[in-house]
C-alpha cells in the first residue's frame, strides 16, 4: 500500500468494492491513489490487479488518507472503530459510514468525538453511477456533508435526509436493488412462457424496466399517469394489471420494504458490538 490516498475504503466487501470502482469510473480518484482493506486482501485481486492500492492494515490506510469510508458489516464496526480511533486527526478526517443501522451518536463514542461523522446508505448501483444514496449528518458537521453529496454525486442520485429516515433508506434504496431485480427476473420468466428465449427474454424486461425508471424519473410525474398512458378500456395492459394485483404485487412489495425495515433496525448494537 502507498503512504498516501485521495480515500480509504475499509470493508472490501460487494458495496465497498463497487465505491472505489464508482469513484474511480467517474474520475473522482484515481485507483493507485484509492486504499481498499480487508481481513483477506487476496479476495481484493481483481481490484489489485486493477492498480488500486489493497491491504489488511487499517492503521496505515487511515494514515494515509483524509477521507474515510467505513464499510464493514455491522457487527465488525466496533472493533473498527476501536482499531482506529487513537490514529484520528482532527481537522484532517473525515468519516463517512454506509455501516447499516449504525447511528451517527454511535459513531461519534466509538471514534473519539474528534472527526466529522456523515451517514450515507448508497446501493451497489454506484458501480455504474446509478446509485440512489440517502445521506445525514449532525449540523457542526455540513461542511463535511457537503463534500459527501458531491462525492455521492458523482455515482448516481443523492438526498440529504433526517438521520431517523436512514433505516428505511436502507429497504427502499439498498435491499430495493434486489427487490427490483427480482421483479426484472419474474417479467423474464414470464417472457420465457410466452415464447422468448431467456437472453431475449431478460433483455426485454430489463430494458423495459430501465425505461419505465426514467419516465418516473424524467417525467416528475406519478407512476400512475404513466399507467395510464398504457392502458385502454377492455386492453391488455389493464388485464394483466389487475391480475397482478389480484395476485398480491403491491401488497407484497410493500410488505417485503417494511419487514427490510425491521430488519434492518436490528442490524447494529452499540451495546452488543462494545
Amino acid at each position: 500500500m502507498d503512504e498516501r490516498y485521495d480515500v480509504a475504503i475499509l470493508g472490501g466487501g460487494n458495496l465497498g468494492t463497487a465505491l472505489a470502482r464508482g469513484w474511480v469510473a467517474a474520475g473522482r480518484v484515481d485507483a493507485s491513489r484509492t486504499a481498499v482493506t480487508r481481513r483477506h486482501p487476496s479476495k481484493l485481486q481483481e481490484l489489485a490487479d486493477a492498480g488500486y492500492a489493497v491491504g489488511a492494515d487499517n492503521v496505515a490506510a487511515v494514515q494515509g488518507a483524509s477521507l474515510l469510508v467505513l464499510a464493514v458489516q455491522p457487527q465488525q464496526l466496533g472493533a473498527l472503530m476501536a482499531e482506529i480511533a487513537p490514529h484520528l486527526e482532527p481537522g484532517r478526517h473525515h468519516v463517512v459510514s454506509v455501516v447499516s443501522g449504525a447511528s451517527i451518536a454511535a459513531m461519534r463514542a466509538g471514534l473519539g468525538g474528534t472527526v466529522p461523522v456523515v451517514r450515507a446508505m448508497p446501493n451497489t448501483a454506484v458501480l455504474i453511477g446509478e446509485s440512489m444514496t440517502c445521506l445525514a449528518a449532525d449540523e457542526v458537521d455540513a461542511d463535511a456533508l457537503a463534500q459527501a453529496v458531491e462525492l455521492f454525486d458523482l455515482v448516481g442520485e443523492t438526498l440529504v435526509i433526517a438521520e431517523e429516515m436512514m433505516v428505511p433508506a436502507t429497504a427502499l434504496c439498498a435491499c430495493g436493488v434486489a427487490f427490483f431485480l427480482r421483479c426484472v427476473r419474474a417479467a423474464s420468466q414470464g417472457g420465457i412462457e410466452i415464447g422468448f428465449h431467456p437472453e431475449e427474454a431478460l433483455l426485454l424486461a430489463a430494458q423495459t424496466a430501465r425505461g419505465a425508471a426514467t419516465l418516473a424519473m424524467r417525467e416528475g410525474t406519478h407512476p400512475e399517469h404513466e399507467i395510464d398512458r398504457v392502458t385502454t378500456p377492455r386492453g391488455c395492459t389493464i388485464t394483466g394489471l389487475n391480475e397482478m394485483e389480484h395476485q398480491g404485487l403491491s401488497s407484497a412489495m410493500i410488505k417485503g420494504i417494511v419487514a427490510s425495515a425491521r430488519a434492518a433496525a436490528g442490524l447494529y448494537s452499540a451495546k452488543a458490538d462494545g
